[in-house]
């Protein structure tokens, strides 16, 4: 039960206690923070920076797991929010994990491993560098998936990509069928909510209402056959989902596969074995695609993911819905509790993990998203998280979009992609 207790501290203060430790990547991280005075916490003798808070003591949080993985690399599980009454099981996911190795070690190569470092580099007016090198690293895994569908010894006919919220999946479609495009392939792209149910065959949620979520709101029957048909070079007449009436139509939407012809399928579900029951493995290929890994603020405080995806939903949500950042806060848990069911233990059966994570992107997120975070009122209960998220986006010096290329994914969320809806 050792107490941790927050100290207001002037900031050189703070950077000077630093230096002496020789905690040099705090020091770095502080020389970026414009406030006067910054939150320290002690325990016992020991002072360390944290951007949000801690817990009042350590008995707080004596319920966690620990998982030795490999190379010196230890996984820490605790209670998730939707699951707040013990902590998760730590499960390896071994193309996740490489995946997240590879970016790790690519950090290292460019010399961006912290928020410090981003901001040295943004001080020194070279950000449309480090943006050109993010945006590089993304398309060449794009061109590795299009060089392996291309000479795949299987018939692939069918891409399947599917991701958690705010992961980018949008732009990835369009971009990997520019991909394909250029290897020769005829691309087409099949939405799956053109196969929800009718309304009034849906089943009802918790809450009574039409269920929109699992993939039994999908005719999955239709779906395979429509597939099986296309795969042996029939024509068939594509679904269009009403959303008004609650109805298919069909609007003579024909569609009949070529030999170099390939099917893009983007959704909720695409990694469910179910949606596609009745194609041969052989013909399928998987993608799974979210921001695995950002850069770290320092070595005691680690960003994330899911606060990017966060910050990238608030800002989307802001400008294509209306909705304020409030309301995406509130609705986060039902997203992850969604995610958990229907995206994240398909992530395993993926041929490919793409890490649509960018080096630079908090800091152009920033310019977008605290004005929205600001407009969280005190009376909220999300106004915790809020001043959290303000708190985190401190350490980052802003970066303006002006240099985002028009067919970045960061587009899919700040607005002005060359992709069209």
């Amino acid at each position: 039960d050792h107490l941790f207790k927050k100290l207001s501290v002037f900031r050189m203060d703070a950077i000077k206690y630093f230096k002496k430790k020789n905690s040099m990547d705090k020091v770095n991280v502080l020389k970026y923070i414009s406030n006067t005075y910054v939150n320290l916490y002690r325990i016992n003798d020991m002072y360390d920076y944290f951007y949000d808070r801690l817990a009042y003591s350590t008995k707080s949080i004596d319920d966690f797991n620990l998982t030795y993985i490999d190379h010196g690399v230890v996984a820490i599980t605790t209670p998730k929010q939707f699951k707040p009454n013990s902590p998760s099981k730590y499960v390896h996911h071994e193309k996740m994990f490489e995946e997240y190795k590879d970016y790790m070690n690519w950090l290292w190569q460019i010399n961006v491993l912290t928020a410090a470092d981003l901001n040295r580099i943004v001080s020194q007016a070279n950000e449309v560098g480090i943006i050109n090198i993010a945006e590089a690293h993304y398309n060449s895994q794009l061109t590795r998936i299009a060089d392996e569908i291309y000479s795949s010894e299987k018939n692939i006919k069918i891409v399947l990509l599917a991701g958690p919220s705010s992961s980018g999946k949008t732009t990835t479609a369009k971009k990997l069928d520019i991909y394909l495009r250029s290897k020769g392939f005829i691309t087409h792209s099949i939405e799956l909510d053109n196969y929800y149910k009718d309304l009034d065959k849906r089943a009802l949620d918790e809450n009574g209402k039409p269920d929109f979520e699992s993939i039994a709101a999908i005719d999955t029957d239709l779906f395979n056959k429509n597939l099986t048909d296309l795969l042996a070079g029939k024509e068939v007449n594509l679904p269009i989902y009403n959303f008004v009436t609650g109805k298919r139509e069909y609007k003579k939407n024909i569609l009949q596969l070529g030999e170099r012809d390939i099917i893009i399928i983007e959704g909720l579900h695409a990694l469910n074995e179910e949606l596609t029951k009745t194609i041969s493995k052989n013909k399928k290929y998987k993608i799974y695609i979210s921001p695995l890994t950002q850069i770290n603020i320092d070595k005691h405080n680690f960003i994330n993911p899911e606060i990017v995806r966060k910050l990238r939903r608030i800002v989307r949500d802001s400008k294509t819905r209306g909705y304020d950042a409030r309301s995406t806060l509130r609705r986060w848990v039902d997203i992850e509790t969604g995610e958990e069911e229907n995206i994240l233990k398909f992530q395993d059966t993926a041929d490919k993990i793409i890490n649509s994570s960018l080096v630079y992107e908090v800091g152009v997120l920033k310019t977008y998203v605290e004005p929205l975070l600001f407009n969280v009122n005190e009376d909220d209960p999300e106004y915790s998280e809020a001043i959290g998220l303000i708190n985190f986006l401190r350490n980052f010096l802003p970066i303006p979009s002006d240099d985002v290329p028009a067919d970045s994914i960061l587009r899919e969320f700040i607005g002005g992609s060359c992709f069209k809806k």
